[in-house]
């Protein structure tokens, strides 16, 4: 384990110790003290019309769902759909001829029932955040686009943000990040769940961790 990443991991712990104790001394400021830590994570940055918006295949229903609406608000008529690699069991699966659902293709067929006619799938998958930074590069400079919306779930969105402003700097496209409006993840009460608390402490060791390898970022 690196020292960055352990150096990530306590800072998060003390993080969360701050905010137990206040909880415990201050029971009045918990809530506060719990949603500021869950917003530390979000970012949605105004919109404005943009040459595509991307729906990274982790982003799932809720970004599609989205990403339909700002279609039909006019922000722009195109979503890319950027996919990811397929994982060793939907390999096997299909040297053995087993027909299984493409979780990218539903998302296109999703985004046609939503009314959404003009949809395409980048073609190069992405493994992971920053290799989404480096296929969204080369793929808006190939296409020419200057401006991008990529959706997110909330609790990503500021970490994505990161990745995509140190990838494309130096370039004329401008990224704008939308959080998901119906994703699982709830910032003002994700403590209330396990699912929302793991997925907390989660993305903010991650976040802690790309902060500290790219302080300027």
């Amino acid at each position: 384990m690196s020292f960055r990443w352990r150096s990530s991991r306590l800072f998060v712990v003390a993080v969360l110790v701050v905010v137990a104790c206040g909880v415990a001394a201050i029971p009045a400021i918990r809530t506060s003290l719990l949603r500021a830590a869950g917003r530390v994570l979000v970012v949605d940055e105004p919109v404005a019309p943009v040459d595509v918006i991307v729906l990274p295949k982790w982003a799932g229903v809720a970004g599609a769902i989205d990403a339909s609406d700002l279609v039909h608000d006019r922000i722009a008529d195109l979503v890319a759909v950027l996919p990811e690699p397929s994982k060793p069991a939907e390999r096997e699966l299909m040297r053995r001829g087993v027909s299984h659902p493409d979780e990218s293709v539903e998302l296109v067929r999703l985004l046609h029932s939503l009314g959404v006619t003009n949809v395409e799938v980048i073609a190069e998958p992405a493994a992971g955040t920053e290799a989404e930074g480096q296929v969204l590069l080369s793929w808006c400079n190939r296409r020419q686009f200057r401006s991008i919306l990529v959706m997110s779930s909330p609790d990503h969105s500021r970490r994505v943000r990161r990745v995509l402003h140190r990838s494309m700097e130096g370039t004329a496209t401008k990224v704008t990040i939308r959080s998901a409006r119906y994703s699982a993840f709830d910032p003002d009460r994700w403590w209330t769940t396990r699912d929302d608390t793991r997925t907390e402490i989660v993305e903010l060791q991650k976040l802690v961790l790309d902060v500290l390898r790219h302080p300027l970022s």
